[in-house]
């Protein structure tokens, strides 16, 4: 059995139709590669290791030395408690699109233009 990826299934073992509601958390699902792959990557590209590809990848000159200052990682749950707690201050509003439409009338020599002119069509 050929270890390459293929469409059904991916070098990194997940399938692309995805998995089902109790299969794994968001980390599986979605937040890239495991070790497997990344060696498998890394052998293609003929590099030992991420630091390599990234040092012939990234110019030195655009890239930044000091760190970030991201805050912390929030785990899936967390993640949607706090989109949940944002989702909940929504207001929910009747929409007034349209309801200050006033019929107008076209003057005469712009609707015979727009009208006899095939350009408009």
């Amino acid at each position: 059995m050929s270890t390459d990826p293929t469409p059904e299934q991916p070098l990194n073992g997940t399938p692309t139709s995805g998995p089902g509601p109790d299969e794994g958390g968001f980390a599986e699902r979605h937040l890239g590669p495991d070790a497997d792959a990344v060696a498998h990557m890394l052998a293609t590209l003929g590099r030992t290791d991420l630091d390599s590809l990234i040092d012939d990848a990234v110019p030195a000159s655009i890239r930044q030395s000091r760190p970030l200052g991201l805050q912390a990682i929030a785990d899936e749950s967390e993640a949607l408690e706090q989109l949940r707690r944002i989702a909940g201050t929504n207001t929910v509003v009747t929409s007034l699109i349209g309801c200050g439409y006033h019929d107008t009338v076209t003057p005469p020599v712009i609707l015979r233009n727009v009208l006899e002119n095939p350009a408009w069509y």
